[in-house]
């Protein structure tokens, strides 16, 4: 068994080609769940979803985002309303004694659905709902999220971080903001000043995601500080990491950026925007995948590969190379 952190677009890319390499009903990956957002009362888990949505087969691969030929009237007919209603369109964050009120997991990050400032597809908002309801039932997000992956079939196994909230919050000159304002809302400005996972030092990762750090841990080459920093925020998973294999995958060509807002995060908060910053945020790693093309010298073992990831060939060949580093550390 071989478990994935899932945050952002870089481990869904590296494993959207690598079923060959590392069998879906052998793994388990384990989302993020510190961007999620309250809009209009639901509750938008975006690394769950794009991790449900991948192994369901109904990933929008051009956004990497929703489900694909997913239709948005229910999305274009609140912002006519707000148009035509002279509603403000700007991002809506609730009343300060909102943020704390009602649905724990959903805590620290409630915006109003007026113009909602997401592209919520039609069928991706039924998912949507259908969490917010069972959760409201009173189940766990860890339940909710094993139904809706027997819903979409799923053979990998799909964990949420934590059921207890956990949210990512810049900050900024102008104040701070939830990453899904900063970033989505946004577009990343202004500049970060810094990066607060809020609630993480109260929250829990849960048994189900402790057993998963038993087994050999991949990292995709995702953003260390908002698609990782909210899970090695909980207690004890930087301790399990310490005690597992554990391969990661750079987002950086020494200090060139795939995709993302990478870079801007690390330096707001004092790293290297860089694979050496990476290596250096990642200190439980045994050993790094780079691109053929990135030579920074880092203390532990390397296999390099052309790892750009645009097919899924490109997938396939990124993960034999990070199933060749996990075989040099195992």
């Amino acid at each position: 068994m071989v478990t994935f952190l899932a945050g952002g677009t870089g481990t869904p890319k590296l494993l959207a080609g690598a079923d060959d390499v590392f069998a879906p009903e052998d793994s388990t990956a384990v989302a993020n769940t510190g961007d999620d957002v309250e809009l209009a009362g639901h509750l938008v888990c975006p690394d769950l979803d794009t991790m449900l949505f991948l192994d369901g087969g109904e990933l929008d691969r051009e956004t990497w985002w929703g489900l694909a030929d997913d239709t948005a009237e229910t999305h274009d007919e609140l912002h006519r309303l707000a148009d035509a209603a002279d509603l403000d369109t700007g991002l809506r964050y609730l009343a300060e004694d909102r943020q704390t009120a009602g649905r724990d997991i959903a805590r620290w990050r409630r915006f109003s659905g007026v113009a909602e400032f997401m592209h919520i597809g039609d069928r991706d908002r039924a998912v949507h709902l259908t969490r917010t309801s069972l959760l409201d039932e009173g189940r766990s997000l860890t339940e909710v999220t094993r139904t809706l992956a027997d819903a979409f079939g799923l053979d990998r196994t799909l964990l949420p971080m934590s059921d207890d909230p956990v949210a990512t919050v810049v900050h900024t000159p102008n104040g701070p903001m939830h990453f899904q304002e900063w970033w989505v809302g946004r577009n990343g400005d202004p500049p970060v000043e810094d990066v607060e996972f809020r609630g993480g030092e109260t929250a829990t990762a849960t048994d189900e995601v402790r057993s998963a750090l038993s087994d050999p841990v991949v990292i995709g080459p995702s953003n260390p500080i908002t698609s990782l920093g909210p899970m090695l925020a909980l207690d004890g998973v930087r301790n399990a990491l310490d005690e597992i294999p554990v391969v990661a995958v750079s987002p950086f060509v020494e200090d060139e950026v795939f995709s993302g807002p990478a870079a801007d995060l690390m330096a707001g908060v004092g790293r290297d925007p860089s694979t050496a910053g990476v290596a250096e945020s990642y200190p439980f790693a045994d050993a790094f995948v780079l691109d053929d093309d990135d030579e920074t010298p880092l203390s532990r073992p390397v296999v390099r590969t052309d790892t750009t990831l645009s097919d899924g060939a490109d997938s396939a060949r990124v993960a034999r190379a990070v199933a060749n580093a996990l075989a040099e550390v195992a």
